[in-house]
């Protein structure tokens, strides 16, 4: 008969080191899980933090406090600026 496979699941196959894999079969051993259980879970952690940091804009209390000044109180636009947004403007309505 036929062994079933889960469709649900993907494989992965990573070729470490031995001393990396008897490091990581130290740490599964001491949560008292598989290896196979340790490695996903300490991946998926350190994929989660990686995607927070990535995402998460963080600002000290004095580039916070820039950043509401700026929007509740927008800096006059400079006739360079005016141009150039015109300039802009022009080029986007003849490219229709």
């Amino acid at each position: 008969m036929a062994k079933s496979t889960n469709k649900s699941s993907a494989r992965l196959e990573a070729r470490v080191s031995p001393e990396v894999k008897a490091l990581w079969q130290k740490a599964a051993d001491l949560e008292g899980r598989t290896l196979t259980d340790f490695v996903i879970a300490s991946v998926q952690e350190a994929a989660f933090e990686v995607i927070q940091r990535h995402q998460t804009l963080k600002l000290n209390r004095e580039d916070s406090e820039a950043f509401v000044a700026a929007l509740l109180e927008p800096p006059q636009l400079s006739e360079a600026l005016k141009i150039a947004a015109l300039r802009y403007k022009k080029q986007c309505d003849s490219a229709d």
